[in-house]
């Protein structure tokens, strides 16, 4: 997986949060929490593992939707972080942090309904075999978001610090027939990248997500939006 050191240092947990989903990156936030919500459905019940939790965002909410949750993460410090979310949001009864690695998951074939994996794919060095390492646990269901190659992602993708692999609907496409998964839906957004939405306060970036959204509905325009939102079944 690409910047490892990086993401399991202390500090990046602390502030990981704040530099990603405050300001303008509230709207990124409430858009990818949505979106997973709109795939998975009800939950009530539902036995659900995320993988890559970082420090909890998804998983608490998934818990708090009545969902029995497991959160898996590379990272200890982003692990803390999650637990103390789980406090604060008392769902700490439903739902387990768990350390481990995404390619060799520690579970028993068929173990959960759906397995969320956020943020996750444009790390993997090896996007095929943790998909399938997904889809073993799953008894239902994988939901995932990919980076899109032909978008404005890839005029700054070289400035990050862990990188990011793009991917283009064909390469998924590829890797879902690989799997033997069927694709039940993909949703497209962003055309404005997610840097320019963290880097200004919200009452900015409100009108400028208006408008991205706008365009988003013309056209073709899925062609050149950031990210992608998969839904797929076994």
């Amino acid at each position: 997986m690409k910047g490892q050191e990086w993401y399991q240092a202390d500090d990046i947990a602390q502030e990981y949060d704040e530099k990603r989903f405050s300001r303008g990156g509230q709207l990124i936030d409430r858009r990818e929490k949505a979106a997973v919500l709109d795939a998975l459905g009800p939950l009530e019940d539902q036995d659900v593992l995320e993988i890559a939790c970082g420090t909890g965002r998804f998983t608490v909410m998934l818990a708090q939707e009545g969902a029995n949750v497991v959160g898996l993460d590379i990272s200890a410090a982003m692990l803390q972080q999650g637990r103390r979310k789980a406090k604060v949001a008392d769902v700490s009864g439903t739902l387990e942090f768990l350390r481990g690695d995404a390619g060799r998951l520690p579970f028993p074939d068929d173990h959960f309904d759906t397995v969320v994996a956020m943020r996750f794919f444009h790390l993997a060095d090896d996007p095929a075999a943790f998909l399938s390492e997904m889809k073993r646990v799953s008894r239902e269901r994988i939901v995932f978001d990919t980076f899109n190659r032909f978008s404005t992602r890839s005029v700054y993708n070289w400035a990050l610090p862990m990188g990011s692999r793009l991917y283009s609907k064909s390469e998924v496409s590829v890797l879902l027939a690989k799997n033997a998964l069927e694709l039940v839906d993909v949703e497209d957004d962003f055309l404005v990248p997610y840097g320019l939405y963290r880097a200004i306060p919200n009452a900015f970036a409100s009108p400028i997500r208006t408008i991205d959204r706008a365009i988003g509905r013309l056209p073709l325009s899925d062609h050149l939006m950031s990210v992608s939102y998969w839904n797929v079944r076994l």
